[in-house]
């Protein structure tokens, strides 16, 4: 009622919303409520920590510094001022396939048949593309690990997905352990936005 005083009477608005204007009047000079009070300085506190966060903590996290800072609240509390104040947390971001396998292609044979067991190192390798976030793009990471010992033998990390991120690697696995006879085994596709396919086949 008081945001909109410039344009009606208070008389006319107590009317409309069934109130008394006596009883508004009372209400509007009363002081705030304890619980009043908490919810503004807990919304200062949320406000502080949301800032801190570069406005990335939604009410999970927030939620969780409240409570080791020792603040008694719960999910509820915080969502429902959280909506209120209008916070944000910032939403996951979209998860980006680093493999894609190309309708046309023809697969290259499967020399493993889904079977990683192996009775000594060296004899099978397999190897992956994974992606790490950072506040600069992404960062691309190749790894070979051997089926065996499950030990990374060679790994490549670069800004792109060009073929060489995986060569790299491959190359690196190759120069530290000199295998007379392994199979490296990767998913059958195409990265996006460079040409070049992954497969099985023996070094």
């Amino acid at each position: 009622m008081r945001t909109n005083q410039a344009e009606f009477s208070v008389r006319m608005m107590c009317e409309v919303l069934g109130v008394s204007p006596s009883g508004y009047y009372a209400w509007s000079k009363r002081p705030p409520s304890r619980r009043a009070v908490e919810n503004k300085r807990l919304l200062g506190r949320m406000r502080q920590i949301h800032t801190f966060s570069r406005e990335t903590y939604g009410e999970p996290r927030i939620y969780a510094e409240l409570r080791d800072e020792g603040w008694r609240v719960n999910h509820k509390r915080v969502r429902r001022l959280m909506r209120l104040d209008g916070l944000q947390g910032a939403t996951r971001r979209k998860k980006w396939r680093t493999t894609k396998r190309a309708k046309d292609a023809r697969p290259a044979p499967d020399l493993v048949e889904r079977d990683f067991s192996v009775d000594g190192p060296d004899r099978l390798w397999v190897a992956d593309i994974t992606y790490v976030p950072t506040s600069s793009g992404f960062l691309y990471l190749s790894v070979v690990v051997d089926a065996w010992s499950r030990r990374v033998v060679g790994w490549s990390m670069k800004t792109h997905l060009r073929t060489d991120l995986v060569l790299d690697a491959l190359n690196m696995a190759l120069q530290q352990r000199r295998p007379q006879d392994v199979i490296h085994h990767s998913d059958q596709g195409t990265q996006p936005r460079f040409k070049g396919s992954s497969q099985q086949y023996r070094v």
